[in-house]
């Protein structure tokens, strides 16, 4: 019986002409013997631009969304997604080669972690890549907890990055998907699925983190030190109360 990962991908229509390379990036996956993957695309809207980029292949689910960001557009993709695992990809990103590989093997291999996470690169305008500005974990366990301290201690910069997660369904679903936040919400996640179960740091990069203007990072509303501080409180209490509820 074939098993299968999900790859998970939002879509704001600005966005669509992305799509083509991050699907090659897909389609290019070695996967373990007896696995296959299905790609979730989910339009934040109902433009049409989206849809018309996807290219023919069985193994994509498209959807739309009412645009409500990026929070709803995944949780939604979450209801169509058929695998056990499901992984990270935004729509200007590209998987490198061996990402959903490494994924599969480290939690097929290790029952005990709820997710994995890895390093990714910089994809500049100019084709060029740079290492990502993160506090590089070891290769290894990631005890629970340990995001969450280690995001308050370094001035709210995460040790990992939450567009390379990969998690176990059930796991996600239990959690209620994404954190309804206006941005941030795969920080969220991640800092929530560590409140409750151990992870894993795959060194090796799995991603090209592409930089533009028109990313969401880079909009005003993710950037006010106001909202950020707001933000940074649920995430923080969400997950306190997680870790709470585990420890009794």
């Amino acid at each position: 019986m074939t098993r299968t990962i999900t790859v998970v991908t939002p879509v704001h229509p600005p966005n669509a002409p992305f799509l083509r390379e991050a699907y090659e990036s897909l389609r290019a996956q070695a996967l373990p013997a007896g696995w296959d993957w299905q790609w979730v695309v989910q339009e934040d809207g109902r433009s049409g631009l989206v849809e018309s980029a996807l290219p023919e292949d069985p193994r994509i689910s498209f959807g739309t969304t009412p645009a409500s960001g990026p929070a709803v557009t995944r949780t939604t993709a979450l209801a169509r997604a058929t695998g056990e695992l499901v992984r990270n990809l935004d729509s200007d990103d590209r998987l490198l080669p061996g990402a959903l590989f490494r994924d599969i093997a480290s939690l097929t291999g290790r029952p005990e972690i709820g997710w994995t996470a890895s390093r990714a690169l910089d994809l500049l305008s100019d084709g060029s890549t740079a290492s990502f500005e993160e506090n590089d974990l070891p290769e290894g366990v990631i005890e629970r907890g340990a995001v969450l301290r280690s995001w308050e201690e370094h001035d709210w910069t995460l040790p990992l990055v939450p567009g390379t997660l990969c998690i176990r369904r059930d796991l996600l679903l239990a959690l209620g998907g994404w954190m309804a936040l206006d941005t941030s919400e795969d920080t969220g996640l991640v800092i929530a699925a560590n409140a409750v179960a151990d992870g894993y740091f795959i060194w090796e990069p799995s991603m090209l983190y592409r930089r533009h203007p028109r990313q969401t990072t880079a909009q005003d509303f993710h950037t006010d030190p106001r909202r950020k501080h707001q933000r940074r409180l649920l995430i923080i209490e969400r997950a306190k109360a997680l870790a709470s509820l585990g420890s009794r």
